[in-house]
């Protein structure tokens, strides 16, 4: 055979190969505004894919779906088309409390059903949710014979980015869980990163990749495994398969939000849209509002939570708190360390907790009272040092105790390493294990919907991450979730200074925060100084979402700075409009939002260590009405550097729609504004 005829013969082979491993689309649908198109393939071995395209250019190329299984064989491969369905869907809800009062939820869905001939018939369905502004899709198992109950050990889902990008992102499974620095890298550099990662690409466009619905399931993290290609990594179990499940069940969503630039990111209600309804019914006993607490001060080393001379929350110390509060119009005051347990190696434990009894120091129902009659409330709180087994014995009993005293809201705290959340296991027995396991996420559902059978409002601290269920579990109203204020007291380093604009546009797409904002005095314990000006404290009343805020600093910095403490004793928690003016990761952002009892409108803007000033259009106001806009701005040698970081300037200015604002940012600055409508 000549050399000419093996390589015609090797050719022809090669065709042959090639054809019969070639892709075969076999569903697809585009967003209702046509910007967004998805398509899902099946190759010659049966094996499932997807890709996402976006006003006709590929943003996630052919990724891989399916699963391996410990209890059957794995479905991957195999797979032919059952049947498909398209429907469109477009309606609004109302959000008890939130960002905007008002959202829209209009999409395409996709649903594509495949089975595996060779494994008895066995069924799986992909659903697409495909909006304008992005994609979710979750795998639906149906109950049936040949897979009674499924125990997954891997999820194969693929999100292959189609272009270069840089991504923001912290590592998963590390020892503070999600309190590490928002790192930025190029994508192809990632390691093992917790979700949302948020990425911009070559060209500029922006997409953050999450996961919505968490509910019974492993969290979702995502490994970089070649190039530009991240795999799904479930969140392990410490005793077997990382999700077990009986039945008909379906997965989270994975989401991409997708946008021109970072601000039409944080615009997106995709996470919220694809949660389930409100399941408690009326929530209206739901208050957003601010709040004060023995807190800060412990940080500040000035008291403690345990017994002892300085014990921080005594009944006089708390009365002075409710004092400070009912003058100021908060409704809040937290007090932590109030129970008895604090002695011990809490952080590694948590086992000497008792969630009833509290310090001989402490009158809890005294207290209560004489908040209730100063038109104010305490905010319980429970930390449990991630000992989920003695906390959920105590549950009931410490909820019906909070419910007795009018104590209606609780933050609960889950101090603990990474790995190292103690609890029981499937076989009865004491298992420790990740906090965003199967078994974590089961416990964070559980502490909620308990406590909402007592009206109850949670506050979660070291929790798992925020997937949207506060549409499901309104009272979930907020959570941490990353590294918040306190790391400027004692945090080795502190907050970076671009800590804001990389949270604005990462963790805060994900939900509320309670960052614990407004520290007036910005310094921490043995003096460290804050990558803060006071203006940038009052901006982030805005930009930082919560309808539970603190203001975290202690009562005597207040009554020592009355012209910023003003903007923190008006700025709301609740917002009827958001619009996400301009802004970038990393470097800046500028937030405008509407009170949503009143016609008031509320500005906030953060710089990192670059000083910028930034056009403000005022068009988000309404046409015809003058505004007097109240201006809290970095003075003119303001620097988060030296002393002139509490250079503030607070000014008065009379505004319409028509007009434009020039923000003057200093290095480490911001600036906050309030809009009241004359009459």
């Amino acid at each position: 055979m000549t050399i000419c005829r093996i390589a015609a013969v090797l050719a022809a082979s090669f065709t042959l190969s090639f054809n019969a491993w070639a892709q075969q689309v076999i569903a697809s649908a585009a967003s209702p505004g046509k910007l967004i198109d998805v398509e899902v393939q099946v190759d010659g071995g049966g094996k499932l894919g997807y890709a996402v395209k976006r006003k006709g250019k590929e943003v996630i190329g052919l990724s891989r779906l399916g699963f391996n299984l410990a209890n059957a064989h794995k479905l991957d491969g195999g797979f032919t088309l059952h049947r498909q369905a398209v429907t469109d869907h477009d309606s609004t809800w109302e959000q008890p409390w939130g960002e905007r009062q008002f959202v829209r939820n209009r999409y395409r869905e996709l649903r594509v059903e495949v089975e595996q001939k060779k494994q008895g018939r066995r069924r799986l369905a992909i659903v697409f949710r495909i909006y304008d502004d992005g994609v979710g899709f979750r795998y639906e198992f149906p109950d049936q014979p040949q897979l009674r109950e499924v125990e997954i050990t891997d999820e194969l889902t693929e999100f292959t980015v189609a272009k270069p990008a840089t991504a923001w992102w912290i590592p998963a499974a590390e020892l503070p869980g999600l309190e590490e620095e928002i790192r930025k890298a190029p994508l192809a550099e990632i390691g093992i990163a917790n979700t949302p990662l948020t990425l911009r690409l070559d060209d500029g466009t922006h997409i953050a990749f999450h996961e919505a619905a968490l509910v019974d399931y492993a969290t979702m993290w995502l490994r970089k495994v070649a190039g530009q290609k991240l795999r799904a990594m479930l969140a392990p179990s410490s005793y077997g398969p990382a999700v077990v499940r009986k039945g008909a069940f379906s997965t989270p969503w994975r989401t991409m939000q997708i946008a021109d630039n970072a601000a039409g990111l944080y615009m997106s209600d995709l996470v919220l849209n694809l949660n389930e309804p409100n399941k408690l019914g009326d929530v209206s006993w739901l208050k957003p509002s601010k709040f004060v607490g023995v807190w800060w001060e412990m940080h500040l080393q000035k008291g403690t939570w345990n017994a002892g001379p300085k014990h921080a929350a005594n009944t006089a110390n708390t009365k002075r708190y409710i004092d400070f509060a009912a003058k100021n119009g908060f409704r809040g005051v937290l007090v932590e360390g109030w129970n008895l347990g604090w002695e011990s190696d809490w952080g590694h434990g948590g086992a000497d907790f008792s969630f009833t009894r509290s310090y001989p120091d402490f009158d809890l129902a005294g207290l209560a009272a004489y908040a209730k009659s100063k038109g104010v409330r305490l905010i319980g709180h429970h930390e449990t040092g991630g000992n989920l087994p003695a906390y959920e014995k105590q549950m009931d009993a410490a909820y019906k105790l909070y419910a007795k005293h009018g104590i209606d809201s609780v933050k609960s705290g889950y101090v603990h390493e990474a790995g190292g959340m103690l609890f029981t296991g499937r076989d009865g027995k004491p298992r420790y294990g990740h906090y965003d396991s199967q078994d974590g996420v089961r416990h964070f559902q559980k502490a909620v919907t308990e406590a909402a059978k007592y009206r109850i409002a949670i506050d979660t601290h070291e929790p798992v991450k925020d997937t949207g269920l506060r549409r499901t579990y309104p009272n979930w109203m907020t959570r941490e979730g990353a590294r918040g204020v306190e790391y400027n007291a004692w945090g080795n380093p502190p907050n970076s200074v671009d800590h804001e604009a990389k949270l604005v546009f990462t963790r805060m797409l994900s939900g509320p925060m309670d960052y614990t904002p407004g520290v007036l005095s910005l310094v921490g314990a043995d003096g460290k100084t804050f990558n803060s000006t006071q203006a940038k404290q009052l901006a982030n009343f805005v930009v930082i979402y919560s309808p539970l805020a603190m203001a975290a600093d202690l009562p005597e910095n207040y009554e020592k700075y009355p012209a910023a403490f003003k903007f923190i004793r008006d700025v709301p928690t609740d917002w009827a409009d958001t619009r996400v003016m301009d802004g970038a990761v990393g470097e800046y952002a500028t937030i405008a939002r509407r009170d949503r009892n009143s016609s008031d409108w509320y500005v906030g803007a953060v710089t990192d260590a670059q000083a910028r000033t930034l056009a403000l259009p005022l068009s988000f106001l309404d046409a015809g009405k003058t505004y007097v806009a109240e201006i809290y701005r970095d003075g003119d040698g303001a620097d988060y550097r030296s002393e002139r970081r509490f250079d503030l300037v607070v000014e008065k200015r009379s505004v319409t729609a028509k007009d434009a604002l020039q923000l003057r940012l200093a290095p480490g600055g911001g600036q906050a504004i309030r809009f009241t409508q004359q009459q």
